[in-house]
């Protein structure tokens, strides 16, 4: 028996560098990033994929918890082991406590390479609405989307040259009058959970164990209200605000 990994398609470079640094070449499945628009969606997928998976005892999911989309995950055959985050974010940062301190200084959109080339975000929103709508009105689209946000911030997770996003974002940032800053992120997370480091920062369920509130967060009561209204930090479109 062995290990595999399920994983965000966001993750795909940061995955690709820890596992080439900890030598743990496990087979690798990505679930589609889109479908965190759609946290049922996401569930249904991460869950499908987990049951086609087959002679391993441990799967490892590197995922945040994302809303609610996982909830109720687990595989009746292998032992699950997941970061306990709410989103990449803290993935990317490498900590929890490292996103809380970013976002207390002001609203902050974080964004990395993964993210601009995967994910349905705000940057590709602000590209669509020009095409669409002309300057004008996409200003004042933008003005409603961005809420509370007033600054891009750029992960440098050291897994891309920061050089080939770094000229876009900060063109972006601009256009919508937000401020644009870069910080240095860290895959620590990564490598324990790739080198079998399961202490009191993930979750480890055993075969037939579902994931619940109670394990998301010790079931605080921030968490639950975050579970319970399905939000996710980057998660915009035109028709819902990022809560």
């Amino acid at each position: 028996m062995g290990t595999a990994i399920l994983a965000c398609q966001t993750l795909r470079a940061e995955l690709t560098l820890a596992v080439q640094e900890t030598k743990r070449d496990f087979p690798i499945i990505y679930v589609e990033s889109g479908l965190h628009n759609t946290p049922e969606l996401l569930h249904k997928k991460i869950q499908e994929e987990i049951n086609r998976i087959d002679n391993v005892d441990t799967i490892l999911l590197l995922f945040g918890y994302c809303g609610n989309s996982l909830l109720g995950i687990k595989s009746n055959k292998a032992k699950l082991v997941l970061p306990k985050v709410d989103d990449c974010i803290p993935l990317l940062l490498g900590s929890c406590e490292t996103r809380k301190n970013i976002s207390k200084e002001m609203g902050t959109y974080f964004l990395t390479k993964g993210w601009l080339d995967y994910e349905n975000n705000l940057l590709k929103e602000y590209e669509r609405c020009i095409k669409r709508y002309g300057q004008n009105r996409t200003s004042k689209i933008m003005k409603i989307m961005l809420g509370h946000y007033k600054r891009f911030m750029l992960i440098d997770t050291g897994a891309y040259p920061l050089e080939s996003v770094l000229t876009y974002t900060k063109d972006i940032a601009a256009r919508l009058n937000l401020y644009h800053d870069v910080t240095s992120g860290s895959l620590r997370l990564f490598y324990k959970l790739l080198r079998g480091e399961w202490d009191e920062e993930f979750l480890v369920l055993e075969p037939g164990r579902a994931v619940t509130i109670s394990d998301i967060c010790g079931g605080s009561d921030a968490a639950q209200t975050q579970i319970s209204q399905g939000t996710s930090m980057n998660n915009l479109s035109l028709s819902k605000n990022n809560a």
